[in-house]
């Protein structure tokens, strides 16, 4: 089969042609019909998460067809359609496991990340961590929910009902999230880089009430604040927007040095939390919600081989929503 490959941190991704993988017991073999881009597979190729098993095929938004199964799985059959997100296995047995908190287990293991993902014709996946994809999204469609929209969802959960929210950083997460809170009732306020316009007039398109520079002031005090840039300078400023006893949530799984700031614009039981990964129950709440309201999802489309030129677009901003590869 055809796949992306990465031999070591710092290079770029080889398209090579390799064993098609068998699955093993409890897993499913699968045809990729689609693999969303997200950050986080940069971080993985610039070497900022440190343990990725090498050489790697990455991709972690995988949408594909359900070739067959391992011997002890019956929760899926052939040509069904499933998504594979980030979180590709836990221990099952320690307390966070049994806690259902299995995105914090120190032995988890991450799709793309220490299991080849997505970026190839075919994969494998542990069955108890797919989900099925609701029948009316496309396959390019449904990508982008299965990290954008999930750890979105678990970043969104922590500032819930708050009246006024801001999103820093309106990429793929934010603009899932979003139409998720302007459904249900929030005012969205949307922070990009500096001078991005076609970003700030997407999210005025999707629904914010007001869109500008991650430094500016907003027009109005926030209720609650998650910040998806993995820019550590944005922390202070989101605090210094939000009001007493409000959340600031960084959700990325990596970020820049946040830098020091005076106890006054955390004091006030202002509160900054970090979301880490994710879990089955997100996939199971969030992918039905996602369909009932529903979310649309903009995609920008590239042929596998040319996953490395859509790294690059999303590391300069260069489209707004997500993007997908399709083998």
């Amino acid at each position: 089969m055809r796949a992306m490959v990465l031999e070591k941190p710092g290079g770029i991704l080889e398209c090579r042609d390799i064993p098609r993988p068998q699955p093993g017991a409890g897993q499913l073999l699968l045809k990729v019909r689609a693999c969303g881009i997200c950050r986080t597979d940069l971080h993985v190729l610039d070497g900022d998460l440190t343990d990725p098993r090498l050489p790697l095929v990455p991709g972690h938004q995988i949408v594909a067809e359900v070739v067959s199964a391992g011997a002890g799985d019956s929760r899926f059959t052939p040509g069904e359609r499933v998504g594979v997100p980030w979180l590709g296995s836990s221990c099952g047995h320690c307390r966070y496991c049994a806690q259902a908190r299995e995105n914090l287990c120190d032995e988890a293991r991450y799709t793309g990340y220490q299991i080849n993902g997505g970026f190839a014709e075919y994969t494998v996946a542990d069955a108890r961590y797919c989900f099925p994809i609701p029948a009316q999204y496309s396959d390019e469609q449904a990508a982008p929910l299965l990290c954008a929209g999930l750890i979105g969802f678990r970043s969104y959960r922590l500032v819930r009902g708050a009246r006024r929210i801001g999103l820093y950083g309106f990429g793929a997460a934010a603009h899932i999230i979003a139409q998720v809170a302007l459904h249900e009732g929030s005012e969205v306020y949307a922070f990009t880089r500096e001078g991005d316009s076609r970003a700030q007039q997407f999210a005025r398109d999707l629904g914010a009430v007001w869109a500008g520079d991650a430094g500016q002031p907003t027009p109005a005090e926030l209720d609650g604040a998650i910040i998806f840039a993995p820019v550590g300078e944005l922390v202070p400023a989101a605090l210094r927007a939000v009001c007493k006893g409000a959340r600031v949530v960084c959700a990325g799984i990596h970020m820049s040095e946040i830098p020091a700031f005076p106890y006054s614009i955390l004091w006030g039981e202002r509160e900054v939390l970090s979301v880490a990964n994710l879990t089955r129950q997100d996939g199971e709440e969030f992918l039905p919600l996602a369909a009932s309201i529903p979310v649309q999802t903009t995609v920008h489309r590239y042929p596998l081989e040319r996953a490395n030129e859509a790294l690059e677009d999303l590391r300069n901003g260069r489209f707004e929503g997500a993007a997908v590869v399709l083998p």
